[in-house]
């Protein structure tokens, strides 16, 4: 794996402070309803993408995820600018307008979504890891999902087939503990969300996700497991979302007191004081990547602002009729 060296460092701080950022505006967006329907931010998560980011081999490994998925593919090399455009269902979003918030989707980028259906991502990410088997691509899949989704039943059937078949996939549970509202020690008789891949001998561990080095060290063990043909790995990254599960969340499942605790481990704090304990860089140049951040953040508003939205008759353009459908004269009879 690549070192954590001084260049890494500063990029982290850099995605990371423009990631949130990016959260922020679309909080500012959405209360302008210029975002329209559901919104999941991504505040107090930014150490998991950057960490996993860094272990993978981002010219052939793919990812998936569930609705709060707009990190994810920045992380992934996709344009902000058309994220933001896709969140304001804006012709050159990622998926010409037509997907919105939870449903960002790049497959130059091998970014497979934005998922809005629960645990429904998981069973995907094992099937793209299968064609990556079957087609001796040697990549390896990342597959997000959260503490809710842990309670699917699909996750049982899909870590029996990725154990069995030896798929080159990675599972990784972002336990931010409340899933949409309830705490992760009200929905099971254990709160060791990783234990669930013993049940099938699968290589399984918790770690601190508020630290990128700990997420990288883990995700890149994983991935080589995976990428020789070992199998996969479960992983519960342990996080905290510092906003609500969506932007409808009132959080009367937790207090104002809770939330200020966890956000002493802000990571993006934490990657600050590295820099700076190391001379990296100093108070005013991590000021200055904080302004980039910023009038970055501004450039893919106004990308999107000078954006239309598609036209009416691109709605026919992704449905489609065939005559001759297969099977449909046995249901006709």
């Amino acid at each position: 794996m690549k070192e954590f060296s001084k260049e890494v460092y500063l990029k982290w701080y850099e995605d990371m402070t423009m990631w949130r950022r990016f959260e922020d505006k679309c909080r500012s967006l959405y209360l302008k309803q210029k975002i329209r329907g559901f919104l999941h931010l991504y505040n107090g998560q930014e150490a998991i993408p950057a960490g996993f980011t860094h272990a993978m081999d981002l010219s052939k490994d793919s990812m998936i995820t569930a609705y709060r998925c707009h990190i994810h593919p920045m992380a992934m090399g996709v344009d902000p600018k058309r994220i933001m455009a896709e969140l304001c269902g804006k012709a050159t979003g990622t998926s010409g307008g037509m997907g919105g918030s939870m449903h960002i989707f790049s497959k130059e980028h091998r970014f497979y979504g934005g998922h809005g259906i629960v645990g429904g991502q998981i069973p995907l990410g094992a099937g793209i890891a299968f064609a990556d088997k079957f087609f001796d691509r040697k990549a390896v899949n990342i597959c997000f999902f959260g503490d809710g989704a842990a309670r699917q039943g699909s996750l049982h059937e899909t870590f029996n087939m990725a154990m069995n078949w030896k798929l080159p996939v990675v599972f990784v549970v972002e336990n931010n503990q409340y899933a949409m509202g309830t705490s992760v020690k009200r929905t099971a008789n254990h709160e060791d969300i990783y234990k669930l891949g013993l049940g099938y001998e699968m290589p399984c561990l918790a770690i601190d996700a508020m630290d990128p080095e700990k997420v990288a060290e883990a995700a890149y063990e994983a991935i080589e497991r995976a990428r020789r043909g070992d199998g996969p790995t479960f992983i519960e990254a342990r996080t905290y979302r510092f906003r609500g599960h969506s932007m409808s969340d009132a959080e009367p499942y937790r207090s104002k007191d809770e939330v200020a605790i966890h956000k002493k481990d802000d990571p993006i704090e934490l990657i600050k004081a590295r820099i700076l304990e190391n001379n990296w860089a100093t108070e005013e140049e991590l000021e200055a990547t904080d302004n980039k951040s910023r009038d970055f953040v501004e450039e893919c508003i106004e990308f999107m602002e000078n954006s239309p939205y598609p036209t009416a008759d691109k709605v026919y353009e992704y449905v489609y009729s065939q005559e001759n459908y297969p099977f449909l004269d046995q249901l006709e009879n």
